[in-house]
């Protein structure tokens, strides 16, 4: 029986040489592949109370949209700057080559929500960490932070158990 992790392909020398990158849409391509992921996902939150899901830019979204649907939930997209049409409210953070900035739309959550937060990726933990201050912003709850793969040599984990979230991954592979 294949795995989650069976079905990531891995591009070596992308985007940069020396990186080996986890390409999560040869999963995302494969129904069964697909169906698996987003079962094993949910998993851990089976019967938590949940009022919305929370996706990061831009494999969290397919991700989340998933989640959403499949607990019939509202879906919240966290986007790089500029690209809600909507009033917003920011977090900027850091990235291995510089700074970015992170925005929600600023009605997306009610204070006292409890939010699942997901993404294909954690790596150094920046983006979601980000998205993490927008919704406590927000005045939501994180409680949880579901991804497919942990790349644990870069620390994101680390870096979220330290805000005291809840983190699951579905795979991880050494290195970057």
């Amino acid at each position: 029986m294949k795995t989650v992790q069976d079905y990531i392909r891995t591009i070596p020398d992308f985007p940069h040489e020396g990186i080996m990158f986890r390409d999560v849409t040869t999963l995302f391509n494969d129904p069964r592949g697909f169906r698996i992921a987003i079962d094993q996902l949910l998993h851990p939150y089976a019967g938590q109370p949940i009022d919305k899901v929370v996706g990061l830019e831009a494999r969290g979204f397919i991700l989340g949209g998933a989640i959403a649907h499949q607990l019939s939930l509202g879906f919240v997209p966290i986007r790089k700057k500029g690209k809600l049409p909507g009033k917003t409210i920011e977090q900027p953070y850091t990235l291995e080559y510089g700074e970015a900035v992170m925005e929600v739309h600023d009605d997306a959550l009610q204070a006292g929500e409890k939010v699942l937060l997901v993404d294909d990726l954690l790596a150094t933990g920046g983006t979601a960490e980000a998205g993490i201050k927008l919704i406590e912003r927000m005045g939501a709850e994180v409680i949880g932070c579901a991804f497919i793969i942990d790349l644990p040599d870069l620390g994101g984990r680390k870096k979220l158990e330290a805000l005291n979230m809840d983190v699951h991954a579905l795979c991880e592979f050494e290195g970057d």
